[in-house]
């Protein structure tokens, strides 16, 4: 064992250290000084036992050195190439996976005729990530759980943490994950290709073993025929041929209380039942009930019997003959149980099983008259306005069945936000309390209402404040579908307005409406302009209206 000694002959070891009591300064050396404003390192000071000329030559070399150097800034490298372009391992091998085709054998227990199966797999390596994926082949019927086995992931190769690489897989090999030995026996081309660009030669490919099972479903035993009727008796060969296919006629139920009712039939030829449906349209009116008659072998022909039967109920002991598919053609009218049916098209499947099994009997559909829908072209009726909320709010409940509001001009509404026509008014009225009653109508621009205030009249017996609460008023005569209201253009000095049966007579008005309504006189009458002007003009400076906002109109209120 080799020791560090320090200068003073003592090893570096704890408790043999000795602190230099002469040192006084602790500082860290500063290695670089400034020459000339740039930042040069400092000469190396010659040390005790070194040779001065030596530490002189070296650094004179160094000098040397750096004067011979070609500076690639100024002449440029003596090789020009370009940085290549780094491309990551999940871009370049994305969507690339390797296919390899295997088998696993399952012991099979307590079976005196096989000892193991064959399974076929099928498995996925991914270049992207290295992860794997084991798939077996839903075969039909099979009656064994099959499809995804190994969901995608890493598969562990040992022990010691390592995963199965792309390396590590060749054809006629055992690839053992979780305890199940896979046999690898063939590939896909482009697994193919990979691997022999990569410098992997690959094994031939090996043949798919053949269980017991298989060789039994291959070279079935021989059975015998009873009779003609063995079909009845062969149901597993019925069902293995025949499942999940249905024969579907489209038909019309004549019912003679009321019209033709569109139905579909459905013939299972795996049991040779029978099945009823409605079709039912939207908003018909009728119950949602589609299944007119259930699944269930249609008699068509009973045994005689010398007594009458007191059960409604058939056995199978009773019929002599069932339904079957060459009874349903199209073009005739079919009596089940007690109802008429007219078959008039079947779908494409039906269409070609009655050719391959029917040749004799042609299914070409018939024309069946259409039946004219009266409710949709009808037109929609608006009914009278029934006098309660607005015209435009009553009107949203007939048009859906969620009424939202009513839509309103924005753009009028901001353009004349706060914009009102304020007017003095008296009602007309043959009781002489009703004289001296002062009202100020208030007309609103941005949305066409009006409300009318009453001004508080001492020791006058009436109650003063707000007398119409603010509404759009019709014209009187107009109708009620098509109501015609009351505009700025109609509001002139001494012109009578009713509204809801009260008349009242404009007396005064504010200065902002002459100025409002000059600044629109295209579309104010000449006799309502000058009815403002003689009212305003004549008027001393106390009975005049104040500013824009009507300070005397308004005031008055108050």
């Amino acid at each position: 064992m080799s020791w560090h000694w320090n200068k003073h002959g003592l090893p570096f070891l704890p408790g043999y250290t000795v602190r230099d009591v002469t040192k006084s300064s602790f500082h860290r050396p500063q290695t670089l000084g400034y020459k000339n404003g740039y930042a040069l390192p400092r000469r190396p000071t010659v040390g005790i036992g070194q040779d001065p000329l030596l530490s002189e030559q070296l650094i004179q070399q160094k000098i040397t050195e750096l004067s011979m150097e070609m500076p690639d800034i100024t002449y440029g490298a003596c090789h020009d190439t370009l940085p290549e372009s780094f491309v990551p391992a999940h871009v370049a091998l994305d969507k690339k996976v390797l296919r390899f085709y295997a088998y696993f054998e399952e012991e099979v227990l307590y079976s005196p005729e096989e000892v193991y199966r064959v399974r076929p797999v099928v498995i996925y390596y991914y270049l992207e990530d290295d992860s794997m994926c084991i798939y077996e082949p839903v075969v039909e019927n099979s009656g064994i759980p099959q499809g995804k086995r190994i969901k995608r992931q890493r598969l562990p190769k040992n022990e010691h943490g390592e995963h199965y690489q792309w390396k590590d897989l060749n054809l006629r090999m055992e690839l053992e994950v979780y305890g199940v030995k896979y046999h690898l026996t063939d590939c896909d081309a482009f697994t193919k290709e990979f691997m022999e660009s990569e410098g992997i030669a690959l094994n031939d490919p090996a043949q798919m073993p053949v269980d017991s099972h298989s060789k039994m479903n291959r070279f079935p035993q021989p059975h015998y025929k009873t009779s003609s009727e063995s079909s009845e008796f062969d149901t597993m060969h019925k069902f293995l041929t025949m499942s999940c296919k249905v024969l579907r006629f489209f038909a019309l139920w004549d019912d003679t209380d009321e019209e033709t009712k569109p139905v579909t039939i459905h013939y299972y030829l795996v049991d040779d039942t029978v099945e009823i449906r409605e079709i039912h349209e939207a908003n018909s009116g009728r119950d949602p009930f589609p299944v007119l008659m259930r699944r269930e072998r249609l008699p068509k022909k009973l045994k005689p019997e010398p007594f009458p039967s007191c059960v409604l109920e058939v056995s199978k002991h009773e019929v002599e003959e069932y339904y079957s598919p060459k009874d349903f053609q199209l073009g005739q009218t079919m009596n089940i149980l007690g109802r008429r049916f007219l078959l008039y098209d079947c779908d494409a499947f039906t269409e070609e099983y009655f050719k391959n099994n029917y040749p004799g009997i042609e299914m070409k559909p018939i024309e069946v008259p259409k039946k004219v829908d009266t409710c949709h072209n009808r037109k929609k009726e608006i009914p009278p306005y029934n006098g309660f909320g607005s015209l435009e709010d009553s009107l949203q409940n007939c048009l859906s069945l969620l009424p939202e509001p009513p839509k309103r001009n924005v753009l009028k509404m901001l353009e004349n936000d706060q914009k009102v026509l304020r007017y003095t008014a008296k009602l007309v009225s043959q009781n002489p309390e009703d004289e001296d009653r002062l009202f100020i109508l208030s007309y609103f621009l941005s949305d066409d209402m009006i409300s009318i205030f009453e001004k508080p009249s001492r020791n006058s017996g009436i109650i003063g404040g707000k007398f119409l609460e603010k509404t759009r008023v019709p014209k009187p005569g107009s109708s009620v579908e098509n109501p015609e209201f009351y505009s700025p253009a109609d509001l002139a000095i001494g012109v009578n307005i009713e509204v809801f049966s009260h008349r009242f007579v404009l007396t005064n008005a504010d200065h902002y409406v002459l100025t409002y309504l000059e600044a629109n006189s295209s579309q104010i009458p000449s006799q309502t302009l000058d009815s403002l002007r003689q009212k305003l003009g004549v008027g001393t400076a106390s009975n005049q209206p104040g500013d824009q906002n009507g300070d005397d109109v308004a005031g008055s209120s108050s």
